[in-house]
């Protein structure tokens, strides 16, 4: 494309976004030359809205009048987004310039390009095979009751249970890869009067299909992530124990995928505007496509559908390895509400089940093995004999047992884990025992943290297993006791499996390492709340094993839907505003986890958990409402330092609330180093000791029953910070009230200038920079180094090395350009652009909402409108729009030039 004078129109016009790189190859990329790493816009697709309720079949009429021909993909014909996608039949060689027709035409309101995303795709423990029928004939040995279901224990979810809140009533529309309704946990059947009653397929069954087929049925017995968010809100009780946050409810189900989990966000605005004009109450999306921006199509159509009295909800990523600044679309979205992820404060492992009668009763009881080598590979059953009596001991088998040792050839001999490091091994401990005749051993753990495997070489021993450490706490005092055990332990291919739960020291109850931190790029908190998202169990495709354990905000999301649900019920009310400020205000605010340790008497950053772990009891029954979820601040240049919030007292009585601040992690969004650069960090961004400021109009008011009350708070920003790092401060407003509820407003800010703040930087230490795609990608070429590639339009000959452009942005850009300058004369017209000529952009530039992960774009020698370039020496200059400028004026650009490279070509 020549770089033309409609370049900054169409840039308002148009919102190129890309997921993980940008500058990929363009639509019209030819093949002779290595795609990038990756391209998440679908060749020639777009997505437009109209003005008004056009036809889509008269408007592509009207373009095939223009020369434009196209075939239909889906029509988004929806009360709150009237439009339509499509694909070009026939690439054009300047797509931008066919995508500005396009815009010009009267009837179309916006335009974007149709982009591929993928549902995430997290390492699953499955459990399956026959689990449903071993749980009806044993008693469990815990969580026999989902009132001890951890993730419900953390969020009161159980003591709404007790009160009878199960959210029936209420509909609640997934925006997912499909279910397996005929789950036995999530009702066994689809349509009226199951748990799933709704949903359709946009998809498809046919995955090589490339425009969807869509069908009425969003089974799914292949990807399983659907599923398992699905039984996260509405599993009924089950063979382990638990339900779903909101058993009461019924469930829709939008599929928007195939078996590969590859979607795109046509199909998402369908689904999103599919599951609100079908009644759903409250929308869930476990789901998220790289950006942050609010202004993308797809958080367009999400803050529609909260703006129109539905509430959305939706992960905002797992990316939180890239700290600061990267929540994504559409939990960006104004008005919808983010969930980020605790780690569970158990960790759910899949053991498998054996069981223990005491003294001869009829009714046994289920626990967990690790089955270790040699395995179990008959049946036993067998009376259990404890080698010590104390639960504590470090030396159970460490030397000779005595001579008074029954024989212990008919019986599974229990003893305690070594302790790491000692001269005592399960080895030594293996041969001690099968001196006295052992043949079958059950360690249980020294800890409540572990179930480890065991491989012993000791060949008198048949089997080995590891129990938990509360088995070893239950059977050691009744043997002791002078009970009779027997345990069956069936062989290890026809053993069912039991659910053992891990304790989780470190980690638990802290935020998960993964999830997605905010602020957006307009500055606004995300994510707003926090839910148990790590380590969950749930139900998964029975063709897959039933049930699994997934982390991520994935799982986070359903159940924050799902005690949306309890809230609504309990208190009457689906407005999403009112329920997002209910479960804002009444959070629980957590300490700082580095992913490592924790600090105590450190609170973690609003951009990491918003208001806190979420708590629903609190919630339903809170007497107070504050008018907002959260304040931002903004940067220095939109710094508004004092703001209002209303206090609303729902109580029949006056409340009397004692205002203050508690302060959390201020965190730089560069390092403090000696580079003339902006250097980007990463999880966890660094900590600096400065803090905001805080006044009220006063410390202490009393609102009337019924009534209001107008806060005023005045913010004094950090002082002694460089406010060239971007600092991101923050902390909470706390009010208690004399009826005993803690209440807290998060707020956060920026000290320095996002608009001021280059977004594209030259060279390997600024993040842009050239290297080659010899394997190498992250190693910068030096100046003038070859490329002898194949001509392009001529058969690739060899093993061919391209020039690769890396684009590693300092925060997320608008509007990005990749333009090729050349250094020696080629005869082709040139453009004049911040100073250079250039003789046009690369395939795929220019991308708007770009995430600032990195991007990158390999280099055949032909620019985005074909033409080829001629050998000679080149450079490639990389253009970005600062946050909050105008992207039509040229002062609101950076601009970062690459190293100069030679360019030849392979004689033919």
């Amino acid at each position: 494309m020549r770089v033309q004078s409609t370049l900054a129109p169409l840039l308002g016009a148009l919102t190129y976004t890309t997921r993980a790189v940008a500058v990929a190859a363009a639509a019209d990329a030819p093949t002779d030359v290595i795609p990038a790493a990756d391209d998440s816009i679908v060749p020639g697709a777009y997505i437009v809205e109209f003005e008004g309720d056009d036809d889509p079949n008269a408007f592509y009429r009207g373009l095939g009048a223009d020369g434009i021909e196209v075939e239909h993909r889906i029509e988004l014909k929806y009360q709150l987004f009237k439009g339509a996608s499509f694909t070009l039949k026939e690439l054009p060689s300047e797509p931008e310039l066919t995508a500005g027709q396009i815009a010009a035409k009267p009837e179309v309101k916006s335009i974007w390009p149709v982009r591929k995303i993928s549902f995430p795709k997290p390492n699953v423990t499955h459990v399956g095979g026959g689990v449903a029928e071993f749980a009806r004939r044993v008693k469990r040995q815990q969580g026999s009751s989902p009132e001890g279901f951890a993730p419900h224990l953390m969020t009161q979810v159980d003591k709404l249970h007790a009160e009878g809140y199960t959210g029936k009533g209420i509909r609640i529309g997934l925006v997912d890869t499909g279910v397996d309704y005929t789950h036995p946990a999530l009702g066994g059947c689809f349509g009226p009067g199951c748990l799933v009653e709704y949903g359709y397929d946009f998809k498809g069954d046919n995955d090589t299909s490339p425009v969807p087929v869509p069908d009425p049925d969003p089974f799914d017995n292949c990807v399983g992530h659907g599923t398992h968010v699905a039984g996260i809100i509405a599993a009924q009780l089950n063979e382990h124990g638990f339900t779903g946050a909101a058993p009461g409810v019924k469930l829709g189900m939008y599929k928007a995928t195939g078996c590969g989990g590859e979607t795109t966000n046509d199909m998402l605005i369908a689904a999103f505007n599919a599951a609100f004009e079908d009644g759903s109450d409250i929308i869930s999306c476990s789901a998220g496509d790289d950006s942050g921006w609010s202004s993308d199509p797809w958080a367009i159509a999400a803050s529609r559908i909260a703006a129109a009295g539905v509430p959305v909800v939706v992960a905002p990523g797992n990316s939180g390895h890239l700290g600061l600044w990267y929540p994504s679309t559409p939990a960006s979205g104004i008005n919808v509400t983010a969930v980020g992820s605790v780690e569970n404060s158990v960790l759910p492992s899949m053991a498998k089940a054996a069981t223990y009668t005491v003294d001869d009763a009829a009714e046994t009881t289920a626990f967990g093995l690790q089955f270790g080598s040699p395995t179990y590979s008959v049946n036993v059953t067998l009376p259990l004999w404890a080698v010590s009596n104390d639960t504590a001991s470090e030396t159970d088998a460490c030397a000779a047992l005595p001579d008074d040792t029954p024989d212990l050839s008919e019986k599974v001999v229990l003893l305690r884990m070594p302790t790491s490091g000692s001269d005592c091994t399960v080895e030594s401990q293996a041969g001690n025992l099968a001196a006295k005749g052992a043949q079958y051993v059950l360690w249980y753990s020294q800890t409540g943290a572990d179930l480890p495997s065991l491989w012993l070489r000791n060949e008198e021993i048949k089997a080995v297993a590891t129990a938990s450490s509360r088995f070893g706490a239950k059977i050691v005092p009744l043997l002791a006791g002078g009970s009779n055990i027997t345990v069956q332990i069936n062989d290890w291919s026809s053993s069912g499996l039991y659910i053992e739960n891990l304790d989780n020291p470190v980690s638990g109850g802290y935020m998960s390492r993964s999830t997605s931190w905010g602020p957006t790029q307009e500055v606004n908190v995300k994510p707003q709340v926090a839910a148990p998202g790590g380590d969950i169990l749930s139900t998964y495709p029975l063709a897959l094993g039933g049930y699994g354990v997934l982390s991520g905000t994935s799982m986070s999301t359903p159940l924050l839907a799902g005690i949306f649900a309890l809230v609504a019920e309990a208190r009457g009310t689906r407005d999403p505003q009112t329920l997002q400020r209910l479960v804002a205000a009444t959070a629980k605010p957590l300490g700082w986890f580095d992913g490592e340790a924790a600090h105590p008497g450190v609170v973690a950053p609003v951009a990491q958990q918003g208001a806190g772990i979420v708590q629903a009891w609190a919630a339903a029954h809170a007497t107070t409402l504050l008018s907002a979820s959260s304040l931002s601040f903004n940067d220095s240049d939109h710094f508004v330092g004092t703001r209002t919030f209303v206090v609303e007292n729902l109580a029949d009585e006056p409340v009397t609330y004692v205002l203050g601040h508690a302060k959390t992690l201020t965190m730089n969004t560069f390092a403090d180093n000696s580079s003339p650069f902006l250097t980007t960090t990463y999880f966890p961004n660094p900590g600096v000791d400065d803090w905001a400021e805080l006044s009220f109009s006063s410390d202490e008011i009393t609102v009337p029953a019924g009534g209001t009350v107008e806060v005023t708070v005045t913010l004094t920003p950090p002082q002694s910070l460089n406010a060239t790092l971007l600092p991101v401060y923050s902390g909470y407003i706390t009010l208690n009230s004399t009826r005993e509820e803690s209440l807290v407003l998060p707020y956060l800010g920026v000290l320095g200038s996002l608009h001021k703040t280059p977004v594209v930087q030259p060279g390997w230490d600024g993040g842009v920079y050239l290297t080659s795609t010899d394997g190498h990608f992250n190693i910068p070429v030096v100046a003038n180094t070859t490329f002898t590639i194949n001509r392009p339009g001529s058969p690739i000959t060899g093993r061919v090395i391209y020039p690769r452009l890396i684009i590693r942005p300092t925060l997320n850009v608008p509007h990005l350009r990749a333009d090729v300058i050349a250094l020696t004369d080629t005869g082709l017209p040139t453009t004049r652009w911040k100073g250079y000529d250039v003789l046009g952009a690369m395939p795929g530039s220019p991308l708007a909402l770009l995430a600032r992960n990195g991007a990158a774009s390999n280099f055949g020698g032909r620019l985005d409108d074909g033409t080829v370039l001629p050998e000679g020496t080149y450079a490639f200059l990389v253009s970005g729009a600062r946050i909050f400028g105008d992207a039509s004026k040229e002062e609101d650009w950076d601009v970062a030039e690459t190293f100069p490279f030679v360019l030849k070509y392979q004689p033919e």
